[in-house]
């Protein structure tokens, strides 16, 4: 099922770049609002995806995989432990 189409977009470009997307629009047999609407979409998904990665070093990843396996000194959180539970299972 298609979604509505309720949405107006305008863009404003010069004539070389107008005449190279009527020109691949032509070549992939759509128009040139397909042509625009599914080339912005695509960046703008690859921009979406990039922004919920987060890229490091391998080292950088192991050292800090390997440091959640080292427990806290504190005091406070030793404390806290020795409370009595209130949920037991």
């Amino acid at each position: 099922m298609s979604m509505a189409k309720t949405r107006r977009l305008e863009l404003r470009t010069d004539e070389t770049t107008d005449q190279l997307i009527s020109e691949a629009a032509e070549l992939l047999h759509v128009s040139k609002t397909a042509f625009v609407t599914d080339a912005a979409r695509q960046a703008a998904e690859r921009v979406v995806a990039r922004a919920d990665t987060t890229l490091m070093a391998p080292e950088i990843f192991d050292a800090m995989m390997a440091s959640l396996d080292v427990p806290d000194e504190s005091s406070e959180l030793e404390t806290l432990s020795m409370l009595p539970r209130h949920i037991h299972r």
